[in-house]
């Protein structure tokens, strides 16, 4: 039983309010974009929804220029430099949910992620994506699921559709794309988590990506530029 399930079995929501070292909901960046993003909304659910569009349009996709330490997995982090990839867009929506009140969770799949450019999965060596990040928002008394990860100008320059999320029915990407090519094939789920594993993530990425993750950090490059001139 994961951590998340055991805070549900034990009847409580309270975990996942919480601010921790990487969901750093109390962090007033953090507090200031939450607010920011809901504006009037009083409804969880509307709040919900307005907080997804913002961490997924407001912050730029780009698996480039991740570092892999703990402060460079924190929410506040990942919202200043505002580009991100999975995980930590992820991150920040759980974060960002807690500081208002809205109890939030991590979760993880491994993917087969064909929203990516060729020098990337060069890069990676792989196909798979593992430690996928989206979101699970506690609203309207029930969890649902929320991948805010790819803005929605990069999901124009692949030829995809951007993931809609209303609050209410489980948003993650669907598996193909406009032109009805699979791009996305969940492969493993690994759960919910209450914080972020940062420890597993970190031993997993040097482990399958050895050459992707030299020296800490991915190589250089532009994802959105890539994408275009590949699509």
């Amino acid at each position: 039983m994961s951590e998340a399930t055991a805070g549900v079995a034990g009847g409580t929501l309270e975990v996942y309010l919480k601010a921790t070292r990487y969901l750093d909901c109390d962090n007033p960046g953090v507090v200031a974009f939450a607010r920011r993003a809901v504006g009037d909304a009083r409804d969880d659910v509307e709040q919900g929804v307005r907080l997804y569009y913002a961490v997924r349009d407001q912050i730029r996709y780009d698996p480039y220029g991740v570092v892999l330490t703990e402060q460079g997995f924190t929410a506040s982090d990942c919202l200043t430099k505002g580009t991100g990839f999975c995980v930590l867009k992820s991150a920040v929506l759980v974060a960002a949910a807690r500081a208002i009140g809205i109890p939030a969770r991590l979760g993880f799949a491994d993917v087969k992620n064909h929203l990516a450019t060729r020098r990337l999965i060069e890069a990676m060596g792989t196909e798979i994506f593992y430690y996928h990040g989206y979101v699970e928002l506690h609203l309207d008394g029930r969890w649902v699921k929320a991948t805010p990860a790819f803005n929605i100008e990069l999901c124009e320059k692949f030829g995809v559709l951007a993931l809609e999320f209303d609050g209410r029915a489980d948003s993650l990407f669907h598996p193909f794309d406009k032109a009805g090519r699979q791009h996305m094939e969940y492969v493993h789920d690994r759960g919910a988590y209450a914080d972020m594993p940062f420890h597993e993530i970190r031993a997993c990425f040097r482990h399958h990506y050895p050459n992707l993750w030299q020296g800490g950090a991915p190589p250089a490059g532009d994802f959105a530029a890539e994408a275009a001139a590949e699509n």
